[in-house]
């Protein structure tokens, strides 16, 4: 046996367990503690290195701090946002839920900018309106541009004030099920855990089970995600016969840096940054005259690439400037001092003086893991419940995000929906019995891992990871058509086939990262190849999913979710189904700005 897997620890009972430690994962921990429930929070990351603290801008409620607003504003721009795809219920769900959820963390604690009267201080951001589209409101609540991370700081000290259980740096590599996967009936009873620390599994035997372990990210060249983000959930749950919906629909921020993608939060444009072209115009005129740089992100992005396609990018290259100078630099310094920090260290520019160069960055996953209301999974387009198996943040798809998600809503997703993920899992706790031993449930993933460490030849992860990355930039981006798509799965098959004969150099048990990583990489391709294979058959285009041989929005043939599930025996994904886009009080109309 590789020196990789050391000996297996024993069976491990709790009653609900959470995969991941950002935001959705910590809120339903707590939600969960709270009822008493004996609760595991798995993390392959130290808990406040998760993701949710790389978010910048704010937390959108409407608070009407600063001037009227009201939910039912928030409701209307998140599903004009999403380009009419969002479910209405779930966008009314997170617009009310919004206001007492950024209450509840004022009270545990997080500092917010404050009003002059000591109120939470809000600003705008983009697609957000009052009196339904009038124009920008001031509906972000912020923390400077690390709001992000005072809301994972605040929840992770009240776990642990509440005696939250962690397994921190604990790889979850499997999910156990009980009575036959997901698409068959079975119930989620258990995870298995990689301790990279000393290289042993872990079976953990559960009542419920939360995914919180957000995006993919990873799987494109330039991205705002941090190295993490590899789509664990999302795969895991595949793997199992659940479907992942909407997965086309990737959101690219238009604002990233300049080659490392590093994202320059949308609290500039907010606090009234310009975005500029080589002629020095203000483009955004053009495009949506109505919100200028305040218009959603999946817009901003696309004029981005317009504008360079017309040869006014900056000097002819293909970015554009993000400039702040006009605002001051006391605005600067006390509302945007990390982002403008970002830029001085990896671009050597000073905003208060220059304009930065910015472009189109992969950023945010709408699709995911479908689920109800209450974060339970689904198992298909009727609506069937994965028994134990629950998912929240942005490894899931609810669906308040639609087509395309608008800035500060992926922070109240993760608020409000961990929140009801807590408070469901207890439910589901204490009103049924623990499942059966899950012992021997690691047998299938030890083999796994025992081929990549053990094989003596074949190609390294790193390449098909190159590979992959450059293959979903170029063809699976802001822009696509029939002839990139096609490529794209085509591609995607190919290097699957490539990732069966991979081989990983370390043999060693103790942080095994290359193991991990080309774990990792098997997760990028699976989430890809759901990207790609549902992108191709959606012959319209609807938010981030922009087509240039289908240029217009189908409603009569695609106002409806994409499913798709994983090809049997390593087969490429062909099943796909649709079901219909809740409406409730908002009828589909042109998306104009």
């Amino acid at each position: 046996m590789s020196s990789a897997l050391r000996a297996e620890v024993g069976q491990i009972d709790v009653d609900a367990i959470v995969v991941g430690a950002g935001g959705a994962g910590l809120w339903a921990a707590l939600e969960l503690a709270r009822e008493g429930i004996p609760t595991a929070v798995l993390t392959k990351l130290y808990p406040t290195r998760s993701h949710t603290g790389a978010a910048q801008g704010g937390v959108c409620a409407a608070l009407g701090n600063v001037e009227e607003d009201h939910w039912e504003w928030h409701m209307f721009d998140t599903i004009k946002g999403g380009d009419y795809l969002a479910d209405q219920d779930a966008a009314e769900v997170l617009a009310r839920e919004a206001i007492p959820a950024v209450i509840e963390l004022e009270r545990m604690g997080l500092p917010f900018n404050r009003t002059p009267d000591g109120k939470i201080d809000q600003r705008r951001f983009g697609g957000h309106t009052r009196n339904y589209g009038e124009g920008p409101v001031r509906r972000s609540c912020y923390a400077a541009d690390r709001t992000g991370h005072m809301i994972l700081q605040t929840l992770y000290q009240q776990c642990i004030k509440a005696g939250v259980k962690f397994y921190d740096e604990y790889h979850v590599v499997d999910l156990v099920f009980d009575g036959g996967e997901a698409d068959k009936g079975g119930r989620c009873s258990g995870v298995v855990g990689y301790k990279i620390a000393d290289g042993t599994l872990h079976v953990f035997r559960a009542k419920a089970v939360l995914l919180a372990t957000g995006g993919y990210g990873r799987a494109w060249r330039v991205t705002s995600n941090a190295h993490s983000l590899t789509g664990d959930g999302m795969a895991l749950a595949w793997r199992h016969g659940v479907p992942l919906q909407d997965m086309e629909f990737y959101q690219f921020h238009p604002t990233g840096i300049v080659g490392t993608g590093i994202l320059l939060s949308e609290a500039a444009r907010g606090e009234g940054g310009y975005l500029i072209n080589d002629a020095g115009q203000r483009f955004m005129e053009s495009y949506a005259p109505k919100l200028m740089e305040l218009a959603p992100r999946d817009m901003i992005s696309r004029a981005i690439y317009q504008e360079i396609r017309a040869g006014r990018g900056i000097g002819g290259k293909d970015y554009i400037h993000l400039d702040v100078r006009h605002l001051g630099r006391k605005v600067i310094e006390e509302k945007l001092p990390d982002i403008t920090e970002l830029a001085r260290i990896y671009q050597g520019v000073e905003p208060i003086s220059e304009p930065v160069p910015v472009q189109p960055t992969a950023h945010y996953a709408m699709g995911g893991v479908p689920t109800n209301l209450e974060t339970e999974v689904l198992a298909d387009a009727r609506g069937n419940v994965v028994p134990g198996l629950f998912a929240a943040g942005e490894v899931a798809c609810v669906s308040v995000h639609g087509a395309n998600r608008l800035g500060t809503n992926s922070l109240v997703d993760l608020l409000v929906f961990g929140k009801r993920a807590g408070i469901r899992m207890a439910q589901i706790c204490k009103s049924t019995p623990q499942p059966g031993s899950v012992q021997g449930a690691e047998r299938a993933v030890r083999d796994e891992l025992l081929a990549l460490s053990t094989r003596p030849s074949g190609v390294r992860p790193a390449e098909i990871r190159r590979e992959l990355a450059a293959l979903m930039m170029d063809n699976v981006g802001v822009y696509r058509d029939e002839a990139l798509l096609g490529a794209a799965v085509k591609g995607i098959a190919k290097l699957k086939g490539e990732y069966a004969n991979v081989r990983v150099e370390d043999t060693g048990s103790v942080f095994n990262t290359d193991l991990l990583e080309a774990r990792e990489l098997g997760y990028l391709l699976d989430t890809a190849e759901a990207t790609a294979v549902s992108a191709y058959a959606r012959t319209e285009s609807r938010g981030a999913h922009s087509r240039e041989d289908f240029p217009e929005r189908n409603d009569a043939k695609f106002l409806a979710h994409t499913l798709v599930w994983q090809g049997s025996d390593g087969a490429p994904a062909t099943k796909l189904d649709y079901k219909l886009v809740t409406i409730t009080k908002f009828e589909p109309k042109a998306r104009v700005y």
